[in-house]
């Protein structure tokens, strides 16, 4: 096994050396798509300009708890409006990665919105109904998702062939090097939508077995039946592609219960027990889970478990999560083995976080051979 320094240089160099590969491969994404406002909580103000940052989402809970029958006040400071949602954040990154990209999915009907034009520059984006919106509240330990998501109810099969059309829906997810699905929680009809592909998608003889991305992004608020369902599926589409589940922590452990499974051991080895006893049960070819300090894929029964960078404070957390799947994708791409793709995918999101912006490939070989260390 190698040393985690020997496992950084290895996967600097053979990330370099697949800049052209990478520039070569094409992916295909959706389906929905957000308008994030980055946001803070005010704990003291000093003056019109400045103030003291409410640091964590236990202490917000305090003040919420302490105004119940009665009332409080709680000012929300702006700090950015950028493009959201699980699909958009990981198609830019991964077209800043090089990779060639297609996307469909909630950008702005009939016209773009504003926030998504710099990745219209860098993918081909296509829209069929306007965004979504995100207030996102920043703390230390976390960040609250405040989402509205009624347009998203119309990303349906029906709707994408009609305002993309069905055969170049059909030509990119029949083609693409990488497929990927994300925030199946918040979009309401992805679950007929995966069965319409599964009805009408008849592979070509020499089609080889592609890779897709599932992301179902915290499925809490879904039922149990909903969720089994979802993931029931994701393993059908393992006829035709090598299939990828990637759950943050809480995610993992929502699906732990679900699958009746042990979650009350919340270590890295019960974490990695879990995520081997999902797979076992979701039989998908790889299981990832990345929670904020490491993050771990799980094959056929086997755990490549790697620890991420140190950032001790970070620019920006909303999206660290999608350019965790953007690196580990861009990984198994370019044919690098689990324990490798884990750690391409924790240096994007460090460097992302690190940076507020997502990382080229040379940002990632940079920040694998400078790593960031506590102290």
């Amino acid at each position: 096994m190698l040393r985690p320094e020997e496992l950084r240089e290895q996967t600097a160099a053979r990330l370099l050396g697949g800049v052209q590969q990478a520039s070569r491969l094409h992916a295909f994404v959706g389906l929905d798509g957000f308008v994030d406002e980055i946001i803070h909580v005010v704990d003291k103000r000093d003056n019109a300009e400045t103030f003291l940052r409410l640091p964590t989402i236990s202490r917000l809970a305090e003040r919420l708890a302490s105004a119940a029958g009665k009332s409080t006040n709680i000012e929300l400071v702006n700090q950015q409006t950028k493009l959201g949602g699980n699909g958009p954040i990981m198609a830019n990154a991964l077209a800043r990665l090089g990779i060639k990209v297609a996307y469909v999915g909630a950008l702005g009907y009939p016209n773009l919105h504003p926030v998504f034009i710099e990745f219209a520059r860098r993918a081909e984006v296509h829209s069929i109904s306007e965004p979504g919106h995100t207030d996102a509240l920043e703390f230390q330990d976390g960040k609250l998702m405040l989402t509205k998501t009624a347009h998203l109810k119309e990303i349906t099969w029906e709707n994408i062939q009609l305002r993309y059309g069905r055969d170049r829906f059909l030509q990119n997810f029949a083609t693409a090097d990488l497929v990927g699905f994300v925030n199946w929680t918040m979009v309401p009809s992805m679950s007929e939508l995966w069965e319409a592909l599964q009805r009408e998608y008849q592979p070509a003889a020499d089609t080889g077995r592609r890779r897709i991305f599932f992301d179902l992004a915290d499925p809490e608020k879904r039922t149990p039946a909903d969720i089994r369902r979802a993931l029931e599926l994701i393993v059908r589409f393992e006829k035709h592609f090598e299939s990828i589940l990637g759950l943050n922590e809480k995610e993992a452990y929502e699906i732990g219960q679900v699958l009746g499974l042990k979650t009350t051991d919340h270590t890295p080895a019960g974490l990695a027990e879990l995520a081997v006893g999902i797979q076992k049960q979701v039989p998908v070819d790889t299981l990832v889970v990345h929670p904020v300090t490491f993050a771990l894929a799980v094959t056929a029964g086997t755990v490549s478990m790697v620890d991420g960078p140190y950032v001790d404070k970070p620019l920006i957390t909303t999206g660290a999560g999608d350019h965790f799947n953007s690196g580990f994708c861009l990984g198994k791409l370019l044919g690098l083995e689990n324990a490798a793709a884990v750690l391409a995918g924790v240096t994007c999101s460090g460097y992302y976080v690190r940076h507020a912006q997502s990382p080229f490939i040379e940002d990632l070989a940079g920040m694998l051979r400078a790593w960031p260390r506590r102290g």
